[in-house]
């Protein structure tokens, strides 16, 4: 697997709306304006919109391919060095046809790794990118991350998302003492409001008797966009798609991964955890993986009823799981990078990234 090169100063990243086109409208130019100043004042970063980034929800849900285009675009640019997503969406896989075929583009992927930082639908775009053999990363978007309203942005998102310039051997992802409810708004009235706060009572929970150390390599992203790829729920045929580029890792695959996964703001009824939970049972991954990392569910929505559900599903399979992580939906965010030998201690309740997630 190729893996990017760490940021600098100087460094132009890209933005790209390759799923939800929010970021050309009207109501989120406070949003921009927040963004783009953070990554220049605070980063030292040169942020480069894409051609198609702007121009709004109706023209790239129309024109996938030009979400795609962007893509390439940034791959292609010599002089970029970073690609972030504006925000998730629910239609990312509309981009797969002109991406998973076209050649050149697969070849870039090979040839000019770069890294590529979101979350959400975006899982569609990282769990293509594992596919061309270039580890990505589960992590800030612009739009919801570094544009965050407060003065600035969460202390703890910030700590990790500084990783990003920082060359090391690994480091540990931390149970977070706060986390915080979702804003009812984002418009540009909250600018400077602060969120609502909440201390943290559970940190890391240990559920199906899990013990020891574990490791593997990490795999996974959000339940919401995987549940849809494995059993359409609207109808779709992501799942067709998925099936059709062969997206998902093979058995073999799967026993070297921990599998990580959690749950968006929509916030899936728990039956419908248990359907993709049994679904990715049944097709073995479960039984496979080494063991699995759960995100804190947003605004600790069905906090205990997923963890029934964990526990119901898992209740014959010998596999751990470490439960409340802060990665994903739920603020605040750190970043799980794919593909990255990772550590859980079970015992301590501590989970770690154990190899440079940069190229040497």
């Amino acid at each position: 697997m190729k893996k990017p090169k760490v940021l600098k100063k100087g460094d132009k990243i890209a933005i790209v709306s390759l799923s939800l086109g929010i970021l050309g409208e009207d109501f989120t130019k406070h949003q921009v304006e927040i963004a783009e100043k953070r990554l220049k004042e605070d980063y030292g970063l040169e942020v480069v919109y894409m051609s198609n980034s702007k121009k709004g929800i109706q023209y790239l849900g129309d024109h996938p391919e030009a979400r795609a285009e962007d893509l390439k675009t940034a791959f292609k640019d010599d002089s970029i060095d970073a690609i972030m997503t504006a925000i998730g969406g629910n239609d990312t896989y509309k981009t797969y046809q002109y991406l998973f075929e076209d050649e050149e583009f697969k070849q870039l992927v090979k040839e000019k790794p770069k890294l590529f930082t979101g979350f959400s639908d975006t899982s569609m775009n990282h769990l293509m990118f594992q596919k061309l053999g270039l580890n990505t990363v589960y992590g800030p978007a612009f739009l919801v991350d570094i544009a965050e309203l407060e003065d600035e942005m969460l202390p703890y998102t910030k700590e990790y998302f500084d990783l990003y310039f920082e060359k090391n051997d690994g480091f540990e992802i931390k149970s977070a003492d706060t986390w915080y409810l979702d804003r009812d708004s984002f418009g540009a009235d909250q600018v400077g409001v602060k969120r609502t706060r909440v201390e943290e009572e559970h940190g890391y929970e240990v559920l199906n008797n899990g013990k020891g150390k574990v490791q593997g390599k990490l795999y996974g992203g959000c339940l919401d966009t995987i549940g849809d790829a494995l059993l359409d729920y609207v109808g779709r045929g992501v799942d067709a798609i998925a099936d059709k580029y062969d997206l998902f890792p093979s058995l073999d695959e799967w026993k070297e991964k921990i599998l990580f996964i959690e749950t968006s703001g929509e916030k899936m009824k728990p039956a419908r955890l248990k359907e993709i939970l049994n679904e990715m049972k049944s097709r073995g991954w479960l039984e496979a993986a080494q063991a699995v990392i759960v995100g804190k569910p947003v605004d600790e929505t069905y906090y205990e009823e997923y963890k029934e559900v964990y526990n119901e599903v898992f209740d014959d399979l010998d596999k751990p799981i470490l439960y409340n992580i802060n990665f994903g939906h739920s603020y605040p965010r750190a970043i799980i990078p794919y593909g990255c030998l990772a550590e859980v201690d079970f015992d301590e309740k501590r989970l770690f990234i154990i190899e440079s997630i940069f190229q040497d």
